[in-house]
């Protein structure tokens, strides 16, 4: 595919020579393109081709950018070779994107023609460098920079991917809640850099880079030394330049003794830093790899030593009486099922069988929802500081007192949404078969928030009792089921127990299947000690409460967290079929916008 020719054309898909180009009136954009993107400018260009930003007409003109990868070789070897690394870029920044609200999302790859395109999540508000440019950073915001980013750097590192880049160009705070979001992977820089303009040319910025880096050994130290750099960088407003000669003038570096002087220039500045946040940020920049931070977590160990207030142990579940049962409620009937609890390394080492009461609720054509009586208690909700994988929007651990109610034993199957897509309809039309993978049996999905809202509306209305989705506090505790591991099944979760991406561990546990689809609901014929299937994986759960960054000011009645929150986010529990392990965790949170479906999110209902 190549360009409109027109010399001042921003827009890069193709033209066919009888209409007329969006962008510049020249040429007519391939019908595809026309209908799906909008560009608006271009953002940035190189060797490997352009970035722009545009709008994503079939999500209602959503901002995204476009990066175009345009090689300009013929070599069929370096082509061929080009194109396998930016379609491995791709699959890396759709794990990184899907599994990482501080990453941008992968919304598409594709193919056209000679070229090769990454369509992402444009993310709205400044980077670093232009706050820079309007303000000296000061200490405390020095280590909201750290905390805000090393929880991303340890899940980058976690998934053995290096980011190379990171400087205040690349670090963008989110305009909707303040977060900081790392940009800028450089698949299709990396790509052009290293295997097309010049052969072993590596990747870096200068002033930024650790000597390893530049010899074209970076490793996840590097990643460190670079955000160290970032923050002497923010704290002095000392950037690299550069002469007519492409020479570097540093105020804060000297490349010839590798000494960082930025002590120096805060005492000529007046301004003082506590020893704690120096010797930090003197260890981020040790000019060895081995003497630097060997992970971010030891980094956040330093830098905010975890109060013990924020570190209690968990207390057992304290009992509370069973759900009430209205006149019209059917009689409870009982079922056994297997609890299944795993070593460190995923082996079973006890396996207990138990017995629960469920409310059969009859949707019609022999089909039936199983809702599981789960008893009243407290739990601890979130994640210690020392849970492997956790995520700061698990902050903070706190107690929550949960009411008796009802919960779908499994996931609401593609039976059971039929059933009820077919009763009359309350707010909203419901397609009765939404579901990508296919199966009676097997969890609905493909749904949208909003959907589920009306599922709920319609089997609320033929029941004659208020069925709904389940509040954040409600799903963790009846996830935990008691317990206060990362699983229900202990601190480690195995393929042969649940449906994940089997390519991935947590802990000491192993390796193994990865299904790349939904499975039956519970096939693996293991629950949790109340009686539940399928809470790790499989489908991710809509949850009632808008998004919540943390815990602060969380209700601790386990109710539907309602104020306050981005209402324009829903949080979901559980993880699915296609995320590594550590989001399948009891205290995993997620969130997406209400009205999109995927194929890895479905839900359960529960009845107070």
């Amino acid at each position: 595919m190549q360009s409109c020719q027109s010399p001042n054309c921003q827009n890069p898909f193709n033209p066919d020579g009888n209409r007329f180009c969006q962008s510049c009136g020249s040429n007519q954009l391939d019908e595809l393109f026309r209908h799906r993107y909008r560009v608006i400018k271009v953002l940035g260009a190189g060797g490997f081709g352009k970035t722009y930003l545009a709008e994503d007409v079939d999500r209602l003109d959503d901002p995204c950018v476009i990066k175009q990868f345009a090689p300009q070789v013929s070599a069929t070897a370096a082509l061929n070779k080009a194109t396998e690394l930016f379609k491995q870029e791709a699959r890396q920044l759709y794990e990184l994107g899907e599994n990482h609200t501080q990453i941008p999302r992968l919304i598409a790859y594709f193919e056209y023609g000679k070229n090769l395109y990454l369509v992402q999540e444009f993310i709205k508000g400044d980077n670093l460098l232009a706050e820079l440019q309007q303000k000296l950073f000061n200490e405390q915001q020095i280590r909201e920079v750290l905390t805000d980013l090393l929880p991303v750097l340890s899940f980058v590192h976690s998934r053995n991917v290096i980011h190379r880049d990171i400087k205040p160009e690349n670090i963008i705070r989110r305009q909707q809640d303040g977060k900081l979001v790392l940009i800028d992977f450089g698949g299709a820089k990396q790509i052009a850099q290293t295997t097309l303009s010049r052969q072993g040319t590596v990747i870096y910025t200068s002033g930024y880079a650790p000597t390893e880096q530049m010899r074209g050994r970076a490793v996840p130290a590097s990643d460190l030394y670079a955000l160290g750099a970032t923050c002497t960088r923010l704290l002095t407003q000392c950037l690299p330049s550069f002469n007519e000669y492409g020479d570097v003038y540093d105020d804060v570096y000297d490349p010839i003794n590798d000494e960082w002087l930025w002590r120096e220039r805060l005492q000529q500045r007046g301004i003082t830093l506590s020893n704690q946040l120096g010797e930090v940020l003197d260890k981020l920049l040790n000019h060895l790899p081995r003497d630097r931070y060997q992970s971010a977590e030891e980094v956040l160990k330093d830098l905010n030593p975890a109060p013990q207030t924020q570190q209690p142990l968990p207390t057992p579940i304290i009992s509370l009486p069973q759900p009430a049962l209205s006149s019209n409620t059917p009689a409870l009937k009982s079922f056994d099922f297997d609890v299944v609890t795993v070593d460190a390394r995923g082996k079973t080492i006890n396996r207990q069988r138990r017995q629960a009461e469920y409310l059969p609720e009859d949707l019609g054509n022999d089909v039936i929802l199983e809702m599981v009586s789960i008893p009243g208690g407290e739990f601890w909700m979130g994640s210690p500081n020392s849970e492997k994988g956790r995520f700061h929007r698990e902050n903070f651990l706190h107690k929550v007192k949960v009411s008796p109610f009802f919960m779908g034993k499994i996931a609401v199957t593609q039976a059971q949404w039929k059933a009820v897509a077919v009763l009359p309809q309350v707010n909203q039309f419901l397609n009765p078969d939404p579901s990508k993978f296919k199966g009676a049996n097997r969890p609905v999905e493909t749904v949208s928030w909003h959907e589920a809202k009306e599922f709920c509306a319609r089997l609320s209305k033929k029941a004659g009792r208020e069925y709904r989705l389940p509040s954040e506090a409600e799903w963790e505790y009846a996830c935990r089921a008691g317990t206060s591991t990362p699983f229900h099944f202990g601190d480690t979760i195995t393929p042969e127990l649940a449906n994940y991406n089997g390519n991935y561990t947590y802990g000491s546990g192993s390796t193994g299947k990865y299904r790349q689809e939904t499975t039956v609901v519970g096939s693996f014929q293991v629950a949790n000690a109340f009686g539940l299937y399928d809470m790790h994986g499989n489908v991710w759960g809509w949850c009632a409460d808008p998004w919540h960054q943390n815990y602060n000011a969380a209700p601790s009645d386990g109710s539907v967290w309602t104020f306050g929150g981005d209402h324009s986010f829903r949080a979901l529990r559980g993880g699915s079929w296609d995320n590594n392990p550590g989001l399948c965790r009891s205290a995993a949170r997620y969130m997406l916008e209400p009205d999109l479906r995927n194929s890895y999110v479905g839900f359960r209902v529960v009845v107070s």
